[in-house]
């Protein structure tokens, strides 16, 4: 009988594709401002309107499926899934929805997840209300949490407010769930996953590399993420996206 086991794994080594015994590596791209930098704030955090389309345009002729969070369970049917997420909530984050609306075609439909921060929601360099339920209504664009007002989680002595309120006050706006969350600074710690989880199905920090699965737990609420910056060269991101 071991024989027979051994004989018949290693038929399935030689027959079966090498990616079916690989870890899929995911992929998921943080970005902020979508913008020329004009001497305000961190030049890193800016990528220039026009290196976003070459990027996007990457993605859609090297055959990426770009998901939202509500389509987590899409990973394993897709070769070539990425998450492509933006926080803070910048007004000139609607760039990003113009790139997705050109570049699309019947086979390419782009997608992103806007992380907002809710009690800065109309100001004056910051999305509106208007402006959340437009990217919603678009069908390209998830609107998920970046807190109520940005603070330090592992610090703020107001953890459940700020995960409570900017869920619902974004669900009050877009008239959809609200699932998951990007901790400001990438802070978290054992206390604020136990809380988030109360709120949300997903949770992201800004620990570099792709997310691959493991079964680890609470694995949904430590999620990797990788900047895109000023520097990013098409290069850089081609390498990125392809975990070279």
């Amino acid at each position: 009988m071991y024989k027979l086991l051994v004989l018949i794994f290693g038929f399935l080594l030689i027959s079966c594709p090498a990616e079916v015994f690989a870890q899929k590596k995911v992929p998921i791209l943080v970005y902020h401002s979508i913008a020329e930098f004009t001497g305000h704030g961190q030049k890193e955090l800016y990528v220039t309107p026009e290196n976003f389309e070459k990027q996007i345009g990457y993605l859609r002729d090297h055959g990426f499926t770009l998901l939202t969070f509500e389509q987590w369970q899409n990973i394993d049917l897709v070769k070539k899934p990425i998450f492509l997420t933006f926080d803070d909530g910048y007004k000139n984050n609607l760039t990003a929805l113009k790139v997705f609306q050109k570049l699309q075609t019947n086979q390419f439909k782009p997608a992103g997840t806007f992380f907002i921060i809710t009690d800065f929601i109309g100001r004056t360099n910051r999305l509106s209300s208007n402006d959340l339920k437009t990217l919603s209504k678009s069908g390209l664009i998830s609107i998920q949490s970046h807190t109520a007002t940005h603070p330090d989680l592992t610090k703020t002595e107001k953890l459940d407010s700020e995960l409570r309120d900017s869920k619902r006050a974004l669900e009050k706006i877009t008239d959809k769930e609200v699932i998951a969350i990007s901790y400001p600074f990438g802070n978290f710690n054992p206390r604020v996953v136990t809380e988030t989880k109360n709120y949300y199905l997903f949770g992201l920090t800004t620990t570099p590399g792709p997310y691959i699965k493991q079964g680890i737990e609470n694995e949904h609420y430590l999620l990797p993420r990788t900047y895109i910056k000023y520097s990013t060269s098409l290069d850089d991101f081609a390498k990125i996206v392809n975990m070279d």
